[in-house]
C-alpha cells in the first residue's frame, strides 16, 4: 500500500516541471502535477517561443530595406498585427497541446489549478488536496512593475503579445534582454519606441564591448535610448493616451508605456513559509546543488530558485532533479558557463565570463577582439558593426569567454559554447581552420590579442 497519493507532485508546468515530471515517470514514479494556466509555462505562452516568432517577423522591414541592393524591387508592403496575433496564438496552442500530450504518454496526472503547499507532503489544488512523498515546485517568475504612481496604466511583458492593436509610439522601460528585444520586435514592425533606462547604458552584467555594440545598432535603427533616466509617474491624458513624467522632469505621451523592469519569483499565496521553506531576499526559494529547499521533501527548479533564468537551466535542473531522486543517477546541474543570447537587433550572445569578470579572477588576461561590417551588409549599404571577441586566461591559454554581437549571434555561439566548457585553449582555435566567407571564421583567426595584460 502506498501511503502517499503520489511519488512526486509539482506545482507549475512549464518548462523545469514538465521536464521533472515525464523523466521522473519515465524512472517508474507515480506524478501528479498541476499549472493554474497553460501547459508551456513562460517560455512557450508568453516568453521564449512567441517572441522569437515576434523577432522574425519584425526583421522583415529590415529585409525589404536591404533587398534593393541585391538587385531586388520590393512593391509596397503592410504589416498586420492582427494577422501576426493570430499565427502566433495558433503556434503556442499548439505547442500547449505537445505538452500535454507528453505527459499524458508518460503517465503523469494533470491537475488544473494553482497549487499551494500545505505541509511537507501536501498540496492544495482548489478544493482537493493531494499527499506526496516529494514535492517539486517549478511556478517560474512573473514580471514586475515600478513602484511608481500610475504604474497599472503600463503593461508588461505577458500582456505584449495580445495587444488589440498595435501601438504607434512605445515607451520601454528597462534596459536588460527583455526591454532590448521587444524594443528591437515593435521598432522593426513599425512603431516609434524609446527606451528609458535609469543605468548609464542598456544590458547591464553583459560584456561592455556586447552592451557598447547592440547599444549603438539600436540608435542606428532608430530607438531613441534615453539613459540615467526613468518614469517617476504615468497619467492617463484627455485623448486616452499615457502622459510620463519623468525623473529629470521631461514629458512624453505614448500609446503604451511597457514595463521590462525585471521579473519576481512566482510565490505569492504559495504556502512556502509556512511550510517551513527558506525564503531569499527576493523571495526566491533557497536551494542546495541538487535542489532541495530547507524542507527535506520540497525542492525547487528553474525560476523561481533565481539562479540562473533561462529555459534550458531550468530543463537541466528539472532533469537532474528527476534522475537524482527517481532514476537512481544522482548528478547536480552544472551552472557554470551557461551560454546566452540576446535576440536584440542587433543580436548578442555569450559563453564564460564577460571581461570585468574574466579579470577579477584571471591575472593576465589576453583580450582578442575584431569588428567589422559583416559581408551580408556590404551591397545593401548598412554600416552596422559585428563584434567577435575571444577572452584568454594567459597562464594556460584558455578560452574562459567568448562574445558575439552580428547576425547569427546565437547560433554561431551555441556551437562555440562546446569548445568553451571543454576548456579547449586559444591554440586549439588557431589550429582549427575557418569556413570562409562566414563571420564565425573571425573566432579561429584572430592572432593578434588587442590588450595583453590588466
Amino acid at each position: 500500500m502506498h501511503s502517499y497519493d503520489y511519488d512526486l507532485f509539482v506545482i507549475g508546468g512549464g518548462s523545469g516541471g514538465v521536464r521533472a515530471a515525464r523523466i521522473s515517470a519515465g524512472h517508474g514514479a507515480r506524478v501528479g502535477l498541476c499549472e493554474e494556466s497553460r501547459l508551456g509555462g513562460t517560455c512557450v505562452i508568453r516568453g521564449c517561443v512567441p517572441k522569437k516568432l515576434m523577432v522574425f517577423a519584425s526583421q522583415f522591414s529590415e529585409a525589404f530595406e536591404d533587398a534593393a541592393g541585391y538587385g531586388w524591387t520590393v512593391g509596397e508592403t503592410r504589416f498586420d498585427w492582427n494577422a501576426l496575433v493570430e499565427a502566433k496564438e495558433r503556434e503556442i496552442t499548439r505547442l500547449e497541446g505537445v505538452y500535454g500530450r507528453m505527459l499524458e504518454a508518460a503517465g503523469v496526472t494533470v491537475h488544473e489549478g494553482r497549487g499551494r503547499v500545505v505541509d511537507a507532503h501536501t498540496v492544495q489544488v482548489g478544493e482537493r488536496r493531494f499527499t506526496a512523498e516529494t514535492i517539486l515546485v517549478a511556478v517560474g517568475g512573473r514580471p514586475t512593475r515600478l513602484d511608481i504612481p500610475g504604474a497599472e496604466l503600463g503593461i508588461v511583458s505577458d500582456d505584449a503579445f495580445d495587444l488589440p492593436e498595435q501601438p504607434k509610439d512605445l515607451l520601454i522601460v528597462g534596459g536588460g534582454y527583455i526591454a532590448v528585444e521587444f524594443a528591437g520586435i515593435f521598432n522593426g514592425l513599425g512603431t516609434k519606441v524609446t527606451v528609458a533606462y535609469r543605468g548609464d547604458r542598456i544590458l547591464r552584467g553583459f560584456d561592455d564591448d556586447i552592451r557598447r555594440v547592440v547599444d549603438a545598432g539600436m540608435r542606428q535603427r532608430g530607438v531613441d535610448i534615453r539613459t540615467e533616466v526613468c518614469p517617476a509617474r504615468l497619467e492617463r491624458a484627455d485623448d486616452g493616451r499615457i502622459e510620463v513624467t519623468y525623473t529629470d522632469d521631461t514629458t512624453g505621451t505614448y500609446d503604451q508605456v511597457f514595463f521590462a523592469t525585471g521579473r519576481s519569483p512566482y510565490v505569492g499565496d504559495l504556502g512556502l513559509e509556512d511550510a517551513g521553506v527558506e525564503l531569499g531576499w527576493n523571495g526566491h526559494v533557497q536551494v542546495d546543488g541538487d535542489s532541495r529547499s530547507s524542507v527535506d521533501s520540497i525542492f525547487a527548479v528553474g525560476d523561481v530558485t533565481d539562479r540562473v533564468q533561462l529555459t534550458p537551466v531550468a530543463l537541466a535542473e528539472g532533469h537532474a532533479f528527476a534522475d537524482t531522486q527517481f532514476g537512481e543517477m544522482p548528478r547536480q546541474a552544472d551552472h557554470e558557463h551557461v551560454p546566452s543570447a540576446v535576440f536584440s537587433q542587433p543580436p548578442a550572445a555569450s559563453v564564460g565570463f564577460a571581461e570585468h569578470e574574466a579579470r577579477e579572477r584571471f591575472d593576465p588576461l589576453r583580450v582578442y577582439r575584431s569588428e567589422f561590417t559583416p559581408m551580408r551588409y556590404t551591397l545593401a549599404g548598412r554600416q552596422e558593426k559585428a563584434l567577435m571577441k575571444i577572452l584568454v586566461e594567459d597562464a594556460s591559454d584558455r578560452v574562459v569567454g567568448l562574445h558575439v554581437v552580428g547576425p547569427d549571434a546565437g547560433e554561431i555561439v551555441q556551437g562555440f559554447a562546446v569548445a568553451v566548457r571543454a576548456g579547449l585553449t586559444k591554440a586549439d582555435f588557431d589550429r582549427t581552420i575557418g569556413i570562409h566567407p562566414t563571420s564565425a571564421e573571425e573566432l579561429v583567426t584572430m592572432r593578434v590579442p588587442v590588450d595583453t595584460g590588466q
